[in-house]
């Protein structure tokens, strides 16, 4: 999977934990599902390593509000294409709770959220190919090739 991130391709630093998973050092980058935040939070703060916590698309970011402060990012699940919870956590994050780190959509957006993904409040996404060459020209704003494009991989 790829990562756009400020409009550019970048490196993803950050691990995304199963919950059977050891929890690697204090310098390490991760994001833990709802779940195992709720389960092992205060150990999890304890390493002082930047900390994420992925939403499934019906884990409200209501669940998380006491703890944003603590968070450095959420991840927000795009799990199919009629989906769309994500979109409006992402602006509840930024203006009901004043969520100032990164919020990521991970999941296979589609082509057809592309433009709806580019005025919400996602700071970065992690998407397949397929959205990230759209994305690109989409920034680039190269529409005829996005046009062009979009009409081969239908």
């Amino acid at each position: 999977m790829a990562l756009i991130k400020e409009n550019q391709i970048a490196e993803d630093s950050w691990i995304f934990l199963d919950d059977d998973a050891p929890v690697p050092g204090n310098n390490q980058h991760i994001v833990v599902s709802l779940d195992r935040w709720q389960q092992e939070r205060d150990q999890l703060i304890k390493r002082r390593g930047p900390i994420g916590v992925k939403l499934a698309s019906d884990q409200s970011p209501t669940l998380i509000a006491d703890d944003l402060a603590k968070l450095t990012l959420v991840a927000l699940e795009f799990p199919a294409f009629k989906d769309g919870r994500a979109f409006s956590y992402a602006r509840l994050l930024r203006e009901r709770y004043g969520f100032e780190g990164e919020v990521r959509a991970v999941g296979d957006v589609l082509r057809d959220q592309l433009f709806f993904m580019r005025s919400e409040e996602h700071t970065s996404e992690l998407q397949s190919q397929a959205y990230l060459v759209c994305r690109l020209l989409l920034e680039k704003n190269n529409f005829l090739y996005l046009l062009l494009f979009y009409l081969y991989i239908i």
